[in-house]
């Protein structure tokens, strides 16, 4: 029970305790059960058409006629202070080459999956874990082109079809604006990191909402995060932590910085902890909590072919 999907969403995201008596609690936790564990499917995605990998693999890299891939695992430090992550850098002549993709192919509250089944049922050449948009209700959420959530709440992120990047505030404009914008993907979690290649001020202070699991994002953490050098060519980077010997994680300011030093004009902060997860050609990349063991998650975003 300790290696399920259910353990794996309760040890994460509720600090409740004694949920298993939960029939004889009464309706506050019968409430958490609902809101937190039992999936609420709103939609099923019908545009979800699995890539076909056209190009060439290596090693470490891909390479097709529109896009071309390489992976570095970096590792610093040592003892208590060693860090270890992984930077796939991404050029993508199509930035429509750059998905999404739900868990079980549907959208709604706590619907989960492993990063790499997600990945596998899209033939994704590369993959990491997305914004958990499926623990919150709130937040704009539109994938592939089509809007799925708009409620504005926090500083997100936009991919435009022409492979630009850029933050914005979601209380300033609404999903359907976006789209006549030319966005692709919204990406709703953050904070942002880098913005206009300076390290953004103040993100070692920084909340993301109030609820269970995401109240505090500070001190050394596993991570993952995206960026963009410019339009076309992004930065993906995960790095693995609470694994003293191997990797600690690092903190916000850090992982800004990592981006900032290999060029990012623009970079967010995505899901993380347990969460971090880098997929390539159908194979865990990194070493989630120095466990080797992926959590679930509701998204992913992906390369295809």
């Amino acid at each position: 029970m300790s290696d399920s999907v259910l353990t794996r969403r309760v040890s994460r995201r509720l600090l409740l305790g004694g949920l298993a008596g939960v029939a004889g609690l009464g309706g506050t936790a019968a409430w958490a059960l609902d809101r937190y564990l039992v999936e609420h499917v709103e939609g099923t995605v019908t545009d979800a058409v699995a890539a076909t990998s056209a190009g060439t693999f290596s090693a470490n890299g891909y390479t097709s006629a529109s896009t071309s891939l390489s992976i570095e695992k970096v590792s610093v430090g040592s003892g208590a202070d060693a860090v270890t992550y992984f930077v796939a850098d991404i050029t993508a002549g199509d930035a429509t080459l750059i998905r999404s993709a739900f868990a079980k192919d549907s959208f709604g509250t706590n619907i989960i999956d492993y990063p790499s089944s997600i990945a596998a049922t899209k033939n994704a050449v590369l993959a990491i874990n997305g914004d958990y948009y499926g623990f919150r209700e709130t937040g704009i959420v539109v994938r592939n082109g089509v809007a799925y959530r708009d409620k504005g709440a926090r500083q997100g992120l936009a991919l435009r079809r022409d492979g630009s990047m850029a933050l914005y505030d979601e209380t300033a404009t609404n999903a359907a604006a976006l789209i006549a914008d030319g966005v692709y993907h919204t990406l709703s979690f953050g904070p942002g990191l880098v913005a206009d290649g300076t390290v953004v001020a103040g993100i070692d202070s920084i909340e993301i909402d109030t609820n269970f699991g995401n109240h505090s994002i500070q001190g050394d953490q596993p991570r993952t995060g995206v960026g963009m050098i410019q339009p076309g060519r992004f930065l993906w980077i995960v790095v693995d932590g609470r694994s003293t010997g191997y990797s600690r994680g690092v903190t916000l300011p850090e992982f800004a910085q990592l981006f900032a030093d290999r060029g990012a004009t623009v970079a967010y902060n995505l899901d993380g902890g347990g969460s971090s997860a880098m997929v390539f050609n159908g194979s865990l990349v990194n070493n989630p909590l120095g466990s080797g063991k992926e959590r679930g998650t509701s998204d992913i975003l992906y390369l295809a072919g």
